[in-house]
């Protein structure tokens, strides 16, 4: 009897030896590489060309030309009376200026294109600006900085297919009550305009500040202040 029990004893192990290891196998399966997923990218060349590019930063007057540049602070039509910048230019971080461009295709299908009154501004122009009106309720210090500083900041407005500004309920640079987000003491078609600009910008990552309609400032991303300085032909 050991004998025969002994000799059962071995075909079991023998069996059992002989049986797949599920627990491996499922393991093994679960851990193999995912099939790679082909990323397919539709936007425009133009778009494509910005992407690739991995410089800092943006001009964004050259990557679409649709964008209608007021520039103040390169003009004496601005809070201080003077001319700040040598020339108008609208620079800003690339992934503003990536962000700002889709919201720009956005409003073109609308019927409308985007104008920037300022955009990237150095920082020995927010001295400048400060010397002029040393406010921190109007300007941001030097010491500070802005996000204008940083170019993560956008002053804008929207106009139609004529060119014409859409009514937003005061001018760029006004100090007052009327252009604060929270003063609904505006005609409705102001109201909406004021909506659209700020709801459409918020998709792609812009965020208001209360009183001011025109000023949007990018966030998700963190640059220091900058003293670049442009170029002027």
């Amino acid at each position: 009897m050991r004998i025969i029990h002994y000799i059962l004893l071995i075909m079991i192990f023998a069996a059992c030896k002989n049986q797949p290891d599920l627990q491996s196998e499922r393991l093994f399966v679960e851990e193999k590489p995912p099939i790679p997923i082909k990323v397919v990218n539709d936007e425009k060349d133009s778009i494509q060309k910005f992407v690739n590019d991995t410089s800092a930063w943006r001009d964004l007057k050259l990557i679409d030309p649709d964008f209608i540049l007021d520039i103040r602070y390169a003009t004496a039509n601005n809070f201080v009376g003077e001319q700040i910048y040598e020339c108008g230019k609208c620079l800003l971080r690339k992934e503003a200026a990536k962000a700002l461009l889709k919201v720009h295709k956005k409003f073109k299908q609308l019927g409308y294109r985007i104008k920037l009154f300022d955009c990237y501004r150095p920082h020995p122009a927010q001295q400048k600006l400060w010397d002029k009106v040393p406010n921190a309720s109007y300007v941001t210090p030097p010491w500070k900085g802005s996000n204008h500083n940083k170019g993560l900041a956008v002053d804008l407005t929207l106009v139609d297919e004529d060119g014409d500004e859409l009514a937003m309920g005061s001018g760029y640079d006004f100090f007052g009550k009327e252009a604060h987000h929270d003063h609904l003491d505006h005609p409705e078609t102001v109201l909406a305009n004021r909506l659209l600009l700020k709801n459409t910008l918020k998709e792609v990552g812009f965020s208001s500040i209360r009183t001011e309609w025109w000023h949007y400032n990018f966030y998700g991303v963190k640059y220091p202040v900058s003293d670049m300085e442009w170029e002027c032909q």
